[in-house]
């Protein structure tokens, strides 16, 4: 239910999200649906939780041993030509964006952003210790989600997103 739940919002976005559409995507009924998540809120909330853990499943970064090298694949993870990370990607954007609108997605959504930004600023630490590792973390993880939307929304090639954001992770590091 939630990989369709993450589909059916990449494609239709949040105001798209119909229960009766997820159900008939996810080849289940809309009680069923409502049993799991008993409101529209819940799915969403849901959702967001689970876009969050797909896309850890794809950026957990290289083992090198560098940590220079392990944030920069782990962000750059995040702007890939892949199915699976490109509907990860517009699913994640859909949904921060309508939490201006959907107050109860807020909660889910700042915590899942400041667990995001923790691991990249752990890393930057390791990388450079001098470095104001959170400020880094933040302005690099809205690049990425910034880069990501314009990508996606075709005003910016994946070549031109990969290429600005390891400029920013040089720049950040020195």
């Amino acid at each position: 239910m939630l990989e369709a739940a993450v589909r059916v919002i990449a494609q239709d976005g949040v105001r798209g999200l119909r229960v009766e559409k997820l159900a008939a995507e996810a080849g289940v009924s809309t009680a069923l649906i409502y049993y799991h998540f008993k409101d529209r809120a819940g799915i969403l909330r849901a959702a967001l939780e689970h876009v969050n853990d797909r896309a850890r499943s794809y950026t957990g970064g290289t083992e090198s041993g560098d940590p220079r090298r392990q944030v920069e694949q782990m962000l750059l993870d995040e702007l890939q030509d892949d199915a699976h990370v490109r509907e990860t990607s517009v699913a994640w954007g859909e949904l921060r964006a309508s939490a201006a609108f959907h107050e109860e997605l807020r909660a889910t959504l700042r915590t899942a952003t400041e667990a995001w930004n923790s691991d990249v600023e752990a890393l930057l630490r390791q990388a450079d210790p001098g470095l104001d590792a959170a400020a880094a973390a933040e302005r690099l993880t809205a690049l990425v989600e910034g880069l990501s939307e314009r990508w996606h929304s075709g005003s910016l090639t994946l070549d031109r997103a990969r290429e600005l954001l390891s400029g920013a992770i040089a720049r950040e590091l020195g």
